[in-house]
């Protein structure tokens, strides 16, 4: 048997790499992190943008990232510091009304729209923190897999199915139906069977299409909206942050963390091709041609580039091989880093104020999003995007010189492969100027206010992050790509066909967002399968 150079190796160091490599090497393993880029973090990175200007590179905002990791991984002491909006959402509308979610405000301010809306509000909120706890409960448990081979084989899955059905089955009956409708509606008609408002649905509304390729009215994307509300900041359930230092400084401090347990992280490491041996994955050679050889590798990849790229073909089946290069992936998602000489000013609610730590989201009804998303079908990106933009740097001063500010402008929809032939790298920066002139509509100075802006395409996402179709989820969140069929039927247990090789990325569950959990459920099978 040829040497191992160590226990484990980690495939990509983006945080899910990097959480499973914390929690193997505190099990005393000997863990070595390969990044294909210059910097570790995957999409989790701050970077300097533009002179003296930093930002998030990718993923922008701060909620999922489960308090179990944080605590275990001792991120804090790491130097992880989360502050909270000072209000939660600020919708601005073009004809001078607007809503604010959050800090005390949002029954008063939703009355401005619909008095039955804001007496609806605490139930709705009650209704969805129900389903968001179960959800939390379930994020870092393994999902019942699907398995062959008889009852012994199959009991344990048994057992984690019963589990799991007595979790569901305490909800009640009424509840049970609520649930089958979350996990199977559109959120366009979960919420207008709940509220009469566009404001109100439109807030609720944009979590359904975040990263999810699709109308608010598909089927399906009711789940989606609840996948993004189980989170919490500093305790606080269903609130969202700022990392200080941007998202990066979530994943350096996962980074010192792992080293302070000896795990090793190799930079300028891409992978080229995953060494299978006897039917076991037995370590990776690079694109440098230099050899890595370990007892059992990780990835944190796409599952679609792992199977379809990196494992030699023969490795699997031709049924599994055929299912991976099926994948959906694809999030509509195209994204704009912008340096700031000063701070939008709205129309509708003019000056500085709390308003500007929100996530500000410009789309004013579902009706348009789902205009904005039929958009992107047929012409290959929205003529009215629907943008989200925060602006980090009114929580943190580090990020931008004094007086100057950052902005992220993540913009929806923008298709993965553009129609008849066209490809973004033709235009890029025209659809940049339309998310720009988009947000001039609701501040009128926004566009002469940019100094300097960086995109990221889908295409741009793809090339620079290994995001398969600029996929941010790493698989759409569809429900025959999720839990047990995260990523197939069979292998929903972040074990996969080839011995050894194991997923620790958003391909596996809970699926994507910055949690962390799939690294730290994939590191808990692993210990599993060394012990036996």
């Amino acid at each position: 048997m040829a040497k191992q150079d160590c226990d484990a190796l980690i495939l990509g160091g983006g945080h899910n790499g990097l959480v499973c490599a914390g929690y193997l090497a505190k099990a005393g393993l000997k863990v070595t992190v390969l990044e294909r880029r210059g910097v570790v973090g995957g999409c989790v990175v701050t970077e300097e943008f533009y002179p003296g200007f930093c930002n998030s590179r990718a993923a922008y905002t701060v909620s999922l990232l489960n308090p179990k990791v944080i605590r275990e991984l001792e991120l804090e002491r790491h130097g992880l510091r989360i502050v909270e909006r000072r209000v939660q959402n600020f919708l601005p509308s073009e004809n001078g009304g607007y809503l604010l979610m959050g800090g005390g405000r949002t029954a008063r301010e939703v009355a401005k729209f619909s008095a039955r809306d804001a007496e609806r509000l605490e139930a709705y909120g009650r209704q969805l923190e129900v389903f968001a706890e179960l959800l939390r409960g379930l994020v870092l448990e393994t999902p019942p897999n699907v398995v062959e081979g008889g009852l012994l084989r199959a009991l344990p899955e048994l057992l984690r199915a019963a589990r799991l059905g007595r979790r569901v089955k305490g909800l009640g009956l009424a509840q049970e139906r609520e649930l089958l409708k979350l996990f199977a509606a559109s959120a366009g008609d979960y919420l207008d069977s709940w509220f009469e408002s566009d404001p109100i649905k439109a807030v609720f509304g944009f979590d359904s299409v975040v990263g999810n390729y699709a109308s608010p009215y598909s089927a399906g994307s009711a789940y989606v909206l609840l996948h993004h509300v189980f989170g919490e900041v500093n305790g606080k359930k269903g609130v969202w942050g700022h990392a200080v230092g941007g998202m990066g400084a979530i994943t350096q401090a996962m980074a010192r963390s792992a080293a302070e347990r000896r795990a090793q992280i190799r930079l300028n490491a891409a992978v080229k091709e995953v060494i299978v041996e006897g039917g076991r994955a037995a370590g990776v050679v690079l694109t440098s041609g230099e050899v890595v050889r370990a007892r059992m590798v990780a990835s944190s990849l796409n599952p679609k580039l792992l199977f379809t790229e990196l494992v030699p073909t023969g490795a699997v089946t031709e049924d599994f091989h055929a299912h991976m290069e099926q994948w959906r992936c694809g999030s509509g998602t195209f994204h704009v880093n912008v340096a700031l000489a000063e701070l939008p000013d709205f129309t509708c609610l003019p000056g500085n104020g709390d308003h500007h730590t929100a996530g500000t989201i410009l789309a004013p009804d579902l009706g348009y999003m789902e205009r904005a998303y039929f958009d992107a079908r047929q012409f290959g990106w929205s003529r009215e995007p629907i943008i989200e933009m925060v602006i980090p740097s009114t929580l943190d001063d580090s990020l931008a010189p004094l007086g100057r500010h950052v902005a992220s402008l993540f913009c929806q929809h923008a298709a993965p492969v553009l129609p008849d032939g066209a490809g973004w790298d033709a235009h890029r920066e025209e659809v940049a100027d339309l998310m720009i002139k988009t947000v001039g509509r609701y501040a009128p100075n926004f566009p002469g206010a940019v100094l300097g802006r960086k995109i990221l395409s889908p295409l741009d996402l793809e090339r620079t992050f290994g995001l398969t179709g600029g996929d941010i989820f790493h698989g759409t969140l569809s429900l025959d790509q999720m839990f047990s069929a995260r990523p197939a039927l069979g292998y929903g247990n972040y074990r996969t066909p080839l011995r050894g090789l194991y997923l620790c990325g958003s391909g596996a569950h809970p699926g994507g967002g910055v949690t962390g959990a799939p690294g730290h459920n994939a590191a808990r099978e692993i210990l599993r399968d060394l012990r036996r």
